[in-house]
Order: C-alpha cells, then sequence, then structure tokens
C-alpha cells in the first residue's frame, strides 16, 4: 500500500473537496493551496509527485487543472462523487462545507463510553475540540448523531466525538406532523403586531401574505433584529425573509429536513395538490419527531 507524506493527504483531499464542490470541474494548484494555507509552489511540487504515483491527473488548457483518479479515492477510502450521497455535518449550529464519509464505534461494548470516529470529505481545521456537533441524515437508515468533539486527527481528516444521542428519523410524511390551519402574518402589518401574532400562537415562524399570495417567511430572528434597530413599527415586508418553499403533503420527513437544509430555511408550507394547506418547521420536527433526549434539551 502506498505511503503518504501528511501534505500529500492534505492535498489529497483538499482536491477531492473541491472536486465534489464543483460537480466534477478541474480544480486549480491555487485553490487547494488556498483551502490548506500552503504555498502554490509546494502545491505544484507535490502534484508532480501525485501525478507519478497515479493519484492524480492533469487537465491542459486555460480551464485546466487537476483532477482525482479512482486510486486517489480507493487509497483514501472515499466514494466517487457519483456513488455518494452528501451527509450533512453541523457545528456549533452552523452548517459546514463537508461531508460525513464513514462513522465507527470502537467503544459500542463499553456502555459508558460511546464514543464515534467520524472521518469526513471537506477542510476539518477550524473544528476544536467541545465544538457541538450534528451528523446525519445517513443514507438508507436516515440515522441523526449528536455529539461533543474530543478529538481531531488530520492524517485520516477524522474528527472524535462523544455521542450524546443517535436516532433515526422516522419514515413519516410532512402531513403527518404539519401545523394546520396555516398562521400568516401581512406583509403591510408592522413587526411589532407579527410579533404578537407569534406570541399568541406559541411558534417560532409564520409564512408571509401579501394579499392572496405567500411572500415570504417572519421567524424571531428578523423580529431581533427589528428591535435591535430601534425598527418594530417597521413594516413586516422590511425584515421578512423574501422566500416561501412548498412540498407536497406526500414529501418525507428526511426529504423536508434536506430541503430546508439546502435553502437555508427553518419552514415549509405544505400543500395538497397545490393547495397550501400547513406547515412544517424544523423545531417541530426536533422537539416532537426525537427521542426525549432531544425534546428536552
Amino acid at each position: 500500500m502506498l505511503e503518504l507524506t501528511q501534505i500529500q493527504k492534505d492535498i489529497l483531499y483538499a482536491l477531492i473537496t473541491l472536486y465534489k464542490k464543483k460537480g466534477g470541474n478541474s480544480i486549480k494548484g491555487e485553490e487547494i493551496a488556498e483551502l490548506i494555507n500552503r504555498n502554490p509552489g509546494t502545491v505544484r511540487n507535490q502534484m508532480q509527485a501525485l501525478r507519478a504515483l497515479g493519484l492524480v491527473e492533469g487537465v491542459p488548457g486555460p480551464k485546466g487543472g487537476y483532477r482525482p483518479t479512482a486510486k486517489a479515492y480507493e487509497l483514501l477510502s472515499i466514494t466517487k462523487p457519483e456513488e455518494s450521497v452528501r451527509v450533512p455535518v453541523i457545528v456549533n449550529g452552523q452548517m459546514i462545507d463537508a461531508s460525513a464519509e464513514e462513522i465507527s464505534l470502537p467503544s459500542l461494548s463499553h456502555p459508558k463510553v460511546c464514543t464515534a470516529r467520524v472521518r469526513l470529505v471537506g477542510d476539518i481545521r477550524n473544528i476544536e475540540p467541545g465544538d457541538e456537533v450534528i451528523i446525519g441524515p445517513t443514507p438508507v437508515n436516515e440515522l441523526m448523531v449528536w455529539g461533543k468533539v474530543t478529538g481531531r486527527d488530520d492524517t485520516t481528516n477524522s474528527v472524535l466525538i462523544s455521542i450524546e444521542k443517535i436516532f433515526a428519523l422516522p419514515k413519516d410524511t410532512v402531513e403527518d406532523h404539519m401545523s394546520s390551519p396555516i398562521i400568516t402574518v401581512n406583509a403591510e402589518q408592522s413587526v411589532k403586531e407579527a410579533a404578537k401574532v407569534l406570541a399568541e400562537n406559541e411558534i417560532h415562524c409564520a409564512p408571509v401574505k401579501k394579499g392572496d399570495s405567500f411572500v415570504g417567511i417572519l421567524c424571531l430572528l428578523q423580529i431581533a433584529r427589528a428591535l435591535a434597530e430601534d425598527r418594530l413599527d417597521a413594516p413586516v415586508r422590511e425584515y421578512m425573509i423574501p422566500k416561501v418553499v412548498f412540498v407536497e403533503k406526500t414529501t418525507r420527513i428526511r426529504e423536508a429536513m434536506r430541503i430546508m437544509r439546502d435553502e437555508n430555511i427553518r419552514i415549509l408550507v405544505v400543500t395538497d395538490s397545490g393547495e397550501p394547506v400547513g406547515v412544517i418547521t424544523a423545531h417541530r420536527i426536533l422537539t416532537e419527531l426525537g427521542p426525549e433526549q432531544v425534546k428536552k434539551k
């Protein structure tokens, strides 16, 4: 088996990360150098060695650069892009530009010590011990893993975590857990008036309507911004998120969570054959569908 130096591993992990992110387009040495904080000349020199080992291919031309070979994926035990499914990683509440590639549970036989090693594709240098992480949902089993980072292994691009809880997302659809009827706020009413609507109904977010149309979303964060700027009398339209995402009632919970992540929103309007009939929020999914540990957190 080939033995690579740490800098060569760093370059390969960075190349594969960027290659996946760019959908298979070739990657320039300068991009890799920026990601791993190395001199571009150092990267170019190492690329010669990696090409000689058959781990990297050069792509000529103005839009050229480098791309990993199948041998590189095999050496690092990473799934090829066309075969992979992105498994999200959230660190301290923020999604990072990385995907979980493998989760191993070495201490499964020790009930009082539940740790895991998670190998990632992506930049892990900003992950530190003590950081809170959420991984998932995983494909097939749709598992969600909560934990706290206890260590980091740059040689394998892995983090060690102490697992706090694991549960599988239910096979339910959004129809099974949506809120109905839909509580909305008006685009022209004041943020203060809209805040009262949310408080009276004990909800975190609400769709915004203008006439018969849905035109945005107002959540507690937008209300807090208006409060910080002393503009609670401003119209909702000035603070709302000008985006509404609709999903059919047959959409699975896992798919709904993926859509929320991709769209960076926390509420979806549920439709029945295109007609709005309810809403589903990230808060409701995590508090009502999770195990007791999640609900109490």
